[in-house]
């Protein structure tokens, strides 16, 4: 909960008070918001969000350097936001009456930080067994899994990444135990009671895919398909050419009506990706099986969105670039396994200079609370290395181009007129490690800030305990 907003804020933040004759509302019994793919033969978005912005005041932020996400950047700077969206940035903007002024000075302004590599919610804090719910390890094809169908709200993990990372959106993957994972969601990170609740509005699924080393030892050691890379392949050719047949014979009832073909909720999902709604998401790490791997996605007719890990990427930027494929990358996590191996701490550099679309990730609950610091080691051995990245580059890694792979780069991702007001006021430089965010707005309601104690972020589950909304 937000222990500063009115119970009023938190009904119609939380759709909690409404609903007929004055009884809560569930998330599933507020109206629902237009999702992606709804087909005749059946719906294609069953658990649609029911997020509901926080309320927020006209803000003006001034005095600030701002990044802007994709590549600009403003000195002596300011950022005007009112219901939610971004209005104006530039400088010397002037406040009308009712505007909430804030000055900035000495500080940076950036929109947030999205994540496209996170497990939050599927493995949450604390890590037992009892909520250890992100591989669904029992076969490597389990496209029917959703991940958002595991997320637990409480987490404190979405805490921290907020009011530690600046992160206000972030991808939830299944793991990668499984050739076909199942699909991830898009959330928004605010508190509450419901994933449907967090739901980015809109946002398409993804479908989590791995290769390599994970897959082939998770079953191989149980004496089953695959043990090998080429095992890989072939469950994977094997399942797309199940789901073109299906999806064959759903599009012509579609179109010609007849008997309705037998439901499959795992080929629903493969479907969706062969029509291009959902967008594959491939944890990947060698250079030659993402090479293998795009070549596959031209023989079925799909699109491999980005890949994920690819601490080899460096070695394929062109065929990258020209697939339109993005890599999510850390900045010197490698050497942990044989496929990561071969890493160079000037990955996301190289990406940048061949013209591919790159980002930093985090799987990890920690690392989420600092990619701002993961973009400035990137950042430094790039520069070391002679390479030319500027602070506004850089911070595209953790802005536009994560929204462009998740596909909601037209509503967030930077800091542009009409987008969602997801802003980040930093307390000093972002790339310096004494530098922590000092406010934190999500679709212009003030989440966080730092001089307020009673403005945190707590989730449920820390309520009465020891440590309480300690973000330290």
């Amino acid at each position: 909960m937000i222990r500063s907003f009115a119970m009023a804020a938190a009904c119609v933040a939380l759709t909690a008070c409404g609903g007929s004759g004055g009884k809560p509302a569930s998330a599933s019994s507020t109206p629902a918001q237009k999702g992606p793919g709804l087909g005749k033969g059946y719906n294609h978005d069953p658990y649609p969000s029911t997020y509901r912005p926080y309320p927020g005041v006209p803000t003006l932020v001034t005095n600030v350097t701002i990044l802007d996400g994709e590549g600009g950047r403003i000195d002596k700077g300011a950022v005007l936001f009112r219901d939610g969206k971004i209005v104006a940035v530039g400088q010397n903007l002037a406040a009308d009456a009712g505007v909430t002024v804030i000055d900035g000075q000495g500080k940076y302004v950036t929109p947030g930080v999205i994540d496209i590599h996170s497990h939050l919610g599927d493995y949450p804090s604390p890590g037992v067994d009892a909520l250890s719910d992100g591989n669904e390890a029992t076969s490597p094809v389990t496209a029917d899994v959703w991940a958002e169908h595991s997320v637990w709200p409480q987490d404190p993990g979405f805490s921290r990444a907020l009011v530690n990372g600046g992160v206000t959106t972030l991808q939830i993957l299944p793991g990668s135990a499984n050739l076909f994972g199942g699909r991830s969601v898009v959330l928004k990170n605010v508190y509450a009671r419901t994933m449907q609740g967090m739901k980015f509005p809109g946002a398409p699924y993804g479908l989590k895919m791995a290769c390599g080393e994970n897959p082939k030892r998770v079953y191989g050691s149980r004496g089953r398909e695959p043990s090998t890379r080429m095992g890989n392949i072939a469950v994977d050719r094997q399942t797309w050419a199940k789901a073109a047949e299906y999806k064959r014979k759903w599009d012509k009832y579609e179109k010609d009506g007849g008997e309705a073909p037998g439901r499959d909720i795992a080929m629903d999902t493969l479907r969706g990706v062969l029509d291009g709604e959902i967008r594959v998401q491939n944890h990947c790490y060698r250079a030659d099986e993402m090479a293998n791997v795009l070549d596959m996605a031209k023989e079925f007719g799909y699109h491999v969105s980005a890949f994920h890990h690819a601490v080899e990427a460096y070695k394929i930027a062109d065929l990258l670039k020209a697939n339109n494929t993005c890599a999510a990358v850390w900045a010197d996590w490698y050497g942990f396994k044989m496929e990561s191996y071969d890493a160079v701490p000037e990955n996301l550099a190289i990406l940048e200079k061949e013209g591919a679309c790159a980002m930093i990730h985090s799987d990890d609950a920690n690392g989420i609370q600092r990619l701002n610091q993961e973009v400035a080691k990137a950042r430094a051995s790039a520069i070391r290395s002679g390479f030319d990245v500027s602070e506004a580059t850089a911070w595209k890694w953790l802005a536009i181009n994560p929204a462009i792979a998740l596909g909601i780069a037209d509503r967030t991702g930077s800091l542009k007129p009409g987008k969602m007001a997801d802003v980040v006021l930093w307390n000093g430089n972002p790339f310096s490690v004494y530098t922590r965010p000092e406010m934190v707005w999500v679709d212009g309601a003030l989440l966080y800030d730092a001089k307020d104690p009673k403005r945190r972020p707590v989730s449920d589950f820390e309520l009465g305990q020891p440590g309480e909304g300690d973000v330290k």
